[in-house]
């Protein structure tokens, strides 16, 4: 263990997860983020663990946090089923508990509607057996992100 690492950025990452090697943007100032796709279905899982940088005054995950990692883990849903970019249209959020420092998050969603190039998503984030938000979403396809065999693979699963 790095003397440099935080005793959070240094805990275990559960089985199966591989971090998204993010190369800029604002998803590597948020992160690490890492997903698990399910090897049948082909369902992706993100998560990342509570770090100090995304804490509230009460050291828990800030409500802003929470909603930029549902936005990011319900919206990779139309990129890996339809292999389309997108953009944010509207994104509709419950808070049902809040995440705590060290606390180990993850997401995903499910399509529920599909018209033109406009797709509604229903998503669910966990921490343990705790429901932490709901929430809807629409993303407006923007691009194609068709890909080569062996892509994802190749880059980690990222």
């Amino acid at each position: 263990m790095s003397d440099d690492l935080t005793e959070v950025q240094a805990a275990v990452i559960p089985d199966g997860f591989v971090i998204n090697l993010w190369q800029r943007g604002f998803g590597r100032t948020v992160g690490p983020f890492y997903s698990k796709r399910d090897p049948v279905t082909q369902d992706e899982v993100m998560a990342f663990r509570v770090e100090e940088h995304h804490a509230n005054g009460m050291n828990n995950c800030h409500g802003g946090m929470l909603m930029s990692f549902a936005d990011m883990a319900w919206g990779r849903v139309v990129s890996n089923k339809r292999e389309v970019g997108w953009v944010t249209v509207r994104l509709m959020t419950d808070f049902l508990s809040g995440a705590h420092m060290g606390d180990w998050v993850e997401g995903t969603s499910e399509i529920i509607g599909e018209q033109d190039d406009l797709f509604t998503v229903r998503g669910r984030i966990w921490c343990g057996d705790r429901t932490l938000l709901t929430g809807t979403a629409v993303y407006k396809g923007i691009r194609s992100m068709s890909r080569k065999p062996g892509y994802r693979e190749a880059r980690g699963g990222a």
